[in-house]
């Protein structure tokens, strides 16, 4: 019987602690929004994710970095270029290292 008492008193700190931290009132409220859809979704979970946050967020920030990815790579690309082309300038300028060993 004492088993039983413990492992209520750490169910009921636990509840306590969603409580707290807001966990309980948004779970409410994302299923209170899901029950009242006159539409239900195909994939519940996805619903909830979305309303939760989760699915939005990572999404703006996959994208954002996809942008950023991208915007990168065509800089280096550039970059690239420029010192390719830097290069080639300065090899008319100065010796080639053979060329100047030689003298």
């Amino acid at each position: 019987m004492a088993h039983y008492r413990g492992s209520e008193s750490k169910r009921e700190q636990f509840r306590r602690y969603l409580e707290k931290s807001g966990v309980l009132d948004n779970l409410t409220s994302v299923l209170v929004a899901l029950y009242e859809e006159t539409d239900k979704p195909n994939n519940a979970l996805d619903f909830l994710k979305l309303h939760l946050g989760a699915a939005g967020s990572e999404a703006a920030d996959v994208e954002a970095l996809r942008t950023e990815l991208a915007e990168l790579q065509q800089k280096c690309n550039l970059l690239m270029e420029e010192n390719k082309e830097l290069r080639n300038k300065l090899m008319q300028y100065e010796p080639s290292p053979e060329n100047g060993a030689a003298e």
